[in-house]
């Protein structure tokens, strides 16, 4: 039979030798089991069985690595090394390094690195914090002193009203001059360059009347003194024929021949009223014409130049 079929058969008869015993018998085995449990679970003692050492077995040499060495041998060695080594660790117990490499400073706890990691981040928010407030104290004052300055540079309530009235008054007279200069007659000058039959026809038959008229009224004044000369006039004469003005461009040099040049005009008006063709583009015709009073007691006309 082998110790697969002798477990299940030692069990059963353990088993049957328990339920032999008698009452108080299996209550002290439990107790003793219970408090055995309890031993092992808060001392931590444990129960080894001892090593059964086999016969003819070596003893184990146990040899350690030292990185250090000194110049006297131990008295008593507690190990087999490379070098002497008198002494030596950083610590008055019987121990013995485990690694040849030096000790390392014990790194904090990860609930202490974590707790300094949430210290500096603090830190660092109350700094931002503390950066914001003031850019936007800087802010705030530039934008006050910017409101400030504003009122200065814009135009007041009454500087606007002031100014739309100025602009309503400079439309009304731009209306009125441009009214008024719709309602100015349509003026047309013709002297010697005049071209066009229709100024030419009335010119000729303004200049045919002007010195009939002027030879039969000449100036009996010129006439006693033997004042001769010429001069030239701008005769205006309105649609109707009737004259708007008289001008004189250009005097004789003597008042008596002035005078009777702007005298005959009248004399001869009013004049032939405009033809249509030169009504529906002038209102007012311009007639230059040059003067001549001659030795001869004669008046004439010519185109002034």
């Amino acid at each position: 039979m082998g110790l697969a079929d002798q477990a299940p058969l030692n069990a059963a008869t353990n088993i049957t030798r328990f339920a032999r015993l008698s009452q108080s018998d299996r209550l002290g085995l439990v107790l003793l089991l219970s408090i055995t449990l309890h031993l092992v679970a808060v001392f931590g003692v444990v129960f080894k069985a001892p090593e059964i050492k086999k016969p003819g077995a070596a003893a184990s040499l146990d040899v350690v690595l030292v990185n250090r060495k000194s110049v006297s041998r131990p008295v008593k060695a507690d190990a087999l090394a490379q070098a002497n080594l008198d002494g030596g660790g950083n610590t008055d117990a019987d121990r013995r390094a485990q690694s040849p490499l030096p000790v390392q400073p014990q790194q904090e706890s990860s609930a202490a690195q974590k707790q300094q990691q949430v210290g500096q981040l603090e830190q660092q928010a109350r700094t931002l914090m503390t950066q914001v407030k003031s850019t936007q104290r800087v802010e705030r004052a530039q934008a006050k002193s910017e409101q400030m300055a504003a009122p200065s540079d814009s135009p007041s309530a009454s500087d606007l009203a002031m100014k739309s009235l100025q602009a309503a008054r400079m439309e009304a007279q731009i209306s009125r001059d441009w009214e008024s200069y719709q309602k100015k007659p349509k003026r047309t000058f013709i002297g010697a360059r005049t071209q066009e039959y229709r100024f030419a026809r009335y010119a000729e038959d303004w200049r045919l009347k002007v010195e009939k008229v002027g030879n039969l009224n000449y100036p009996e004044e010129a006439k006693r003194q033997k004042i001769y000369g010429s001069l030239q006039l701008i005769v205006n004469i309105k649609s109707d024929g009737n004259v708007e003005s008289v001008e004189i461009k250009r005097s004789s040099g003597h008042k008596v021949l002035d005078e009777a040049a702007i005298r005959i005009v009248n004399l001869a008006a009013p004049y032939a009223p405009f033809p249509e063709d030169i009504r529906k583009d002038t209102d007012i015709l311009g007639i230059v014409r040059t003067w001549s009073f001659t030795r001869a007691d004669e008046l004439g006309t010519t185109a002034a130049e």
